[in-house]
């Protein structure tokens, strides 16, 4: 069986590097890019399954390689990366169906943690979906397809099967804030920490959008 292609995106050398390494000791067969244009050259000439691609770059930013991407290769896995734990530009990204974030710098454990999750959602059978962890998965995954009406539809099934966790609603709350409904947003986060104070989601997600400007990321989940 053919391994799984990653494509690595970072103009830093020691980033692609760490990335590609960590890739490849988890049965991956890795490609690297040093900027936009070189990436998007290497998805025409390759059946990508995972990109791991720097937010921020000299040239076309990691937004734009984003779209693009979702243009020509909609179905490659896109974890977004970035060197700050606040970026303006995420809530766009999750729009566009980034899968997730990893912050560098970071450790191998934190890429393979990350990665494995992802990697697991795509072997979820949607028909035979019970459980409310595997239904808040599915909901992922239908968020980073770009899917947002159905991933609301899966995170309120997570919610009526058990009302006394935290991820449903800050997930729902996410899929309002998307729309740009602020304050029903709100509404759900706080439910969240009613439930557990200490969900660091909605926390940060209430604080932003509490916040004048409103800049930052949506957490849509637990971060690595």
């Amino acid at each position: 069986m053919d391994k799984k292609l990653a494509l690595v995106v970072d103009d830093e050398k020691n980033i692609r590097l760490t990335f590609s390494e960590t890739l490849t000791q988890m049965g991956f067969d890795t490609r690297q890019a040093s900027n936009g244009e070189e990436a998007l050259k290497k998805l025409e000439d390759e059946k990508f399954a995972l990109t791991l691609l720097d937010l921020r770059m000299p040239g076309m930013d990691g937004i734009e390689v984003l779209r693009r991407i979702r243009e020509g290769c909609p179905n490659v896995r896109v974890i977004m990366i970035t060197a700050h734990g606040t970026i303006e530009s995420a809530v766009e990204a999750m729009k566009l169906g980034a899968v997730d974030f990893i912050q560098k710098p970071c450790i191998p454990e934190e890429i393979r943690g990350l990665v494995v999750k992802v990697m697991e959602r795509e072997t979820i059978d949607e028909s035979r979906v019970e459980d409310y962890p595997t239904l808040i998965e599915l909901c992922k995954r239908h968020v980073t397809d770009h899917r947002l009406e159905e991933a609301k539809a899966v995170a309120q099934r997570a919610l009526a099967l058990d009302p006394g966790q935290p991820e449903a609603y800050n997930l729902l709350g996410a899929f309002w804030e998307c729309r740009g409904e602020w304050v029903e947003a709100q509404k759900y986060y706080r439910a969240a920490l009613e439930i557990d104070p200490g969900f660091k989601p909605a926390k940060a997600n209430l604080e932003r959008t509490a916040s004048l400007h409103k800049f930052g990321k949506i957490e849509f989940w637990r971060s690595q």
